[in-house]
């Protein structure tokens, strides 16, 4: 993976750069003391990963993400905690506080790492094949997902969710006590979600296969919800209720 470091403090980007020496598949390609000669770099060079610090003097990490077109996933980097909300709105991957310890950065690491993977295979997959495809390594541990609802994050059990809906650039997760709207595409969601739980079935719905009581030929029903199947991820679903099914 190709990095980037975004850092005022000569000490934390030395520590960085010794860091990213370290990890046989991070190359480093540039490292900025000022955000806006970083900003002028990340305009034109394709970048997997960027470790930014977010308090700088000339813009803040915060404002660099906010005005970069072309982003890479983020690694934010301070000593300051209270910018953990703001920086998940950014869609950032993770955040590091300061001092850190190559423990925690290998971590980090770990985490874009898997991110990236699961994004290039969505965008490799074909959509005729429906069932989500992610590397087995890449299951999510703990039960659960947080989303933003408005002003607030809410915990979602993966146990609750009977379905998904998408439209545009907000999905609608329906549990059996609420739905739950949030700003992001079906398709980062879906690379969230265990594949062996969750099918897509139609370009706007993603189900459970645990809460589905009825399979008809082009729909699903799901509680007292009638979900269409789609043509194109018919076969898909038909393979992966084979596979179920043993």
């Amino acid at each position: 993976m190709t990095c980037v470091i975004v850092e005022d403090e000569p000490l934390a980007r030395q520590l960085l750069e010794q860091y990213i020496q370290k990890v046989p598949h991070l190359e480093l390609l540039a490292s900025f003391s000022n955000p806006l000669e970083a900003l002028d770099y990340l305009r034109d060079q394709t970048v997997d990963v960027l470790f930014s610090d977010i308090q700088m003097p000339e813009i803040t990490g915060i404002t660099l993400l906010k005005i970069l077109q072309k982003k890479p996933l983020v690694i934010l980097t301070t000593a300051y905690s209270e910018y953990a909300i703001e920086g998940y709105e950014l869609d950032v991957t993770d955040y590091l506080l300061k001092p850190i310890t190559f423990d925690r950065f290998l971590k980090a690491v770990e985490k874009v790492t898997q991110r990236l993977t699961v994004e290039k295979a969505v965008e490799t997959t074909a959509p005729e094949k429906a069932v989500i495809e992610r590397s087995t390594t890449l299951e999510l541990a703990q039960p659960f997902i947080f989303v933003k609802d408005g002003a607030k994050l809410v915990k979602i059990r993966l146990s609750d969710i009977l379905y998904i809906e998408g439209l545009k650039d907000y999905v609608s997760i329906y549990t059996p006590a609420k739905k739950v709207v949030t700003l992001q595409t079906l398709k980062a969601l879906a690379a969230l979600l265990p594949s062996d739980k969750f099918i897509r079935v139609h370009h706007s719905y993603i189900v459970a296969f645990d809460w589905i009581d009825v399979i008809h030929r082009d729909q699903v029903q799901v509680g007292k919800a009638m979900l269409p199947v789609s043509d194109t991820y018919r076969k898909g679903f038909r393979e992966f209720l084979e596979a179920r099914q043993g």
